[in-house]
């Protein structure tokens, strides 16, 4: 009962995450005139005080020695921030610009850029399915570049730096909430100096617009550490299949807000880029749980062959045969 509650709870935590990704598109509207850069360092300076203080309430500290430590770590924690940083920017330009739609591609076919990037650099061996996913993957690429008139350049970069990112936090091997405090502190010296700028020169928008705007501005610490632990919370109570299935939740929502909200324009050719995406996610999916049942069921058959036999079933196997009857086959009851 305890572990079916957990599930629940498991379940909820992951679509509130991916929900408030998805949602997000409608609050970086809100703080205009603010700038995209402006507001990229806001969220790293109210990120890192947000999850600073998450931290210290939580007093989950014993991973910050051994990071400091590690010089590899370290520049590997600085490459994850350079990395998120072109992410939360071009993000946040792209939907304050009108570009959602493209935004939200970025994401779905986030996925599939991981795969390439797992063979590409980490050599890894795809099965066919992923092979074949890969393929109609790159097919709409090249639907949507000849519909753009253009390469989808905000979709790709999306899509790249989020898997660089993805594989570079991998390697550091640190849990979301300490994760998130190590880059954002990498970030605040930064941000804070760039702000700092904008203040000397009378740009910056922080108190300039009313003390709602700028309750806005340190809002999006709030934004950014949130869904994090929501997603945290998600990843140790539900399995992995589910929450790969429930992260196209974010792209979802951010196309529908793109199409229904904001009005944005959908010509058939994009229709039919995005068609051959979700068609690539599907033989994706379709593919990982058809593995992931696999796998359960050869673990499971391993569990049986290696579980100890009882006392009593030994005895009597190792007794003689004496008027044992004959096993009867199984027939079908029909």
């Amino acid at each position: 009962m305890k572990d079916d509650s957990e599930a629940r709870a498991g379940l909820l935590y992951g679509i509130g995450a991916y929900g408030m990704w998805g949602l997000v598109p409608l609050f970086w509207p809100l703080l205009k005139p603010s700038g995209a850069v402006e507001i990229l360092a806001h969220r790293m300076v109210w990120s890192l005080l947000v999850v600073g203080l998450a931290l210290l309430a939580l007093r989950r500290w014993s991973w910050l020695p051994e990071l400091i430590r590690s010089p590899r770590k370290l520049g590997l924690i600085t490459v994850a921030a350079a990395v998120i940083s072109v992410n939360w920017g071009l993000y946040i330009w792209s939907v304050n610009n009108g570009q959602v739609v493209e935004a939200s591609l970025g994401y779905f076919i986030n996925p599939l850029v991981t795969i390439a990037l797992g063979v590409l650099v980490l050599k890894e061996r795809l099965r066919p399915a992923q092979w074949t996913a890969v393929g109609v993957g790159f097919a709409a690429v090249v639907v949507l570049s000849v519909g753009y008139g253009r390469l989808p350049w905000i979709s790709l970069t999306l899509a790249f730096s989020f898997a660089i990112y993805g594989l570079v936090k991998k390697k550091v091997n640190l849990g979301g909430l300490e994760s998130l405090a190590a880059e954002t502190a990498v970030q605040f010296l930064p941000a804070l100096g760039f702000l700092l700028f904008l203040g000397t020169r009378g740009t910056l928008s922080f108190g300039a617009h009313g003390a709602g705007h700028a309750a806005l501005l340190a809002a999006t610490g709030v934004v950014t550490a949130v869904p994090l632990i929501c997603f945290g919370a998600a990843a140790i109570r539900v399995p992995l299949s589910t929450l790969g299935l429930l992260q196209y939740l974010a792209p979802v929502f951010q196309f529908l807000l793109g199409v229904v909200y904001f009005h944005e324009a959908m010509p058939p050719e994009r229709w039919a880029g995005f068609s051959l995406v979700w068609l690539a996610l599907t033989i994706l999916s379709w593919d990982a749980l058809r593995t992931a049942r696999r796998s359960r069921a050869a673990v499971e058959a391993a569990g049986r062959e290696t579980a100890p036999v009882p006392a009593a079933a030994r005895e009597t196997a190792a007794a003689p045969p004496a008027t044992a009857a004959a096993p009867q086959p199984v027939t079908d009851p029909a």
